[in-house]
C-alpha cells in the first residue's frame, strides 16, 4: 500500500510540473521532478495512457484531454457561494463588518450572499441587489479587473448617474479608480451608493487568471480609515486569495 501511494504522488509532482508549463520534454520532466529516469518513464507512460498527458509530434508532453472533461464538470457544478463562504465567514468573525460577494451580469453587477455587520449601524444591501459597474467598490472590482478590451467597450458606452454625493461623475475619474484598483489590487470607495457608508472590493480569480466575483467589506464611513482600514485591507486581500486558490488561481 505504501509503495502504491508513493508512485500516486509521484505521478501527481509530474502532473503538477503542467500548472506552470504548457509542454515539457521527457528530459525537462525528469530535471524538473527529481524522479529517476527509469521510474519516471514508466509513470509518464502509464499518464499517457490514461489520458491524462498527451504527447505530440515533437515528443513534448501537455496535460490530455481528461483534464479537460474533468474541468468542465468542476467549473459546471462548482457553487461560487459555497465555496466562499468559509473565507466570508472568517473574514466576518474577524472585523464584525457586512461581507459581501457579487458577480457579473452585464454591465451591473449583482449580490449573490451577505453576511450582516454586527455593528450597531447597519447596512442593508438585499441579496439579488443590482449596481452598475461603476459605482461603489463592490461593482467596480468586477469593471477594473476586467480583460482591456472589455473595459474599453463599457467606457465607451456607459452613462454615469449620481446615486449619492460620491458617485463617479466623469470617465477620467473612473479611468483614475481603475487604474489605481488594477495597481493596489483592490477597490474603495465611500458615499457612491449611499452617503456615509464605505466600502473595499477584491477580486475573486479563477484558474486563468479571469475575475469571476469579488468580495467586498462594507460599513459607516468613519471607520475606514487609518490603521483600521489597513486591517481591513490587509484581511480582505487574504480572504479574496483564499477564494481564488480554491479556485486554482496561482499567483505568479
Amino acid at each position: 500500500m505504501q509503495s502504491k501511494n508513493k508512485t500516486v504522488m509521484r505521478s501527481m509532482e509530474i502532473l503538477n510540473l503542467f500548472i506552470r508549463h504548457a509542454k515539457l520534454s521527457f528530459n525537462e520532466i525528469v530535471e524538473y521532478s527529481g524522479i529517476p529516469k527509469t521510474s519516471a518513464y514508466r509513470m509518464v507512460q502509464t499518464l499517457e495512457e490514461m489520458d491524462l498527458l498527451d504527447k505530440d509530434t515533437n515528443g513534448h508532453y501537455s496535460l490530455g484531454v481528461l483534464f479537460l472533461r474533468f474541468g468542465h464538470l468542476v467549473s459546471e457544478r462548482m457553487d461560487i457561494r459555497q465555496l466562499a463562504m468559509p473565507a466570508m465567514e472568517k473574514l466576518h468573525k474577524e472585523l464584525g463588518e457586512a461581507i459581501n460577494l457579487i458577480i457579473r451580469d452585464r454591465d451591473e453587477a449583482v449580490y449573490i450572499e451577505k453576511i450582516q455587520s454586527i455593528q450597531p449601524v447597519r447596512l442593508y444591501t438585499m441579496i439579488g441587489r443590482r449596481t452598475p459597474l461603476y459605482a461603489g467598490a463592490c461593482a467596480r472590482v468586477i469593471l477594473s479587473f476586467l480583460p482591456a478590451q472589455e473595459r474599453e467597450e463599457y467606457l465607451k458606452r456607459v452613462e454615469l448617474i449620481p446615486f449619492a454625493k460620491g458617485t463617479i461623475s466623469t470617465i477620467e475619474e473612473l479611468r483614475h479608480s481603475i487604474s489605481q484598483a488594477r495597481n493596489v489590487g483592490y477597490t474603495i470607495s465611500y458615499s457612491e451608493l449611499e452617503d456615509f457608508t464605505a466600502a473595499i472590493a477584491f477580486p475573486i480569480l479563477d484558474y486563468k487568471g479571469d475575475i469571476i466575483a469579488g468580495i467586498s467589506i462594507a460599513g459607516i464611513e468613519k471607520d475606514y480609515v487609518g490603521a483600521e482600514l489597513e486591517r481591513f485591507i490587509t484581511l480582505g486581500k487574504q480572504a479574496a486569495s483564499d477564494i481564488s486558490t480554491k479556485l486554482g488561481y496561482i499567483e505568479s
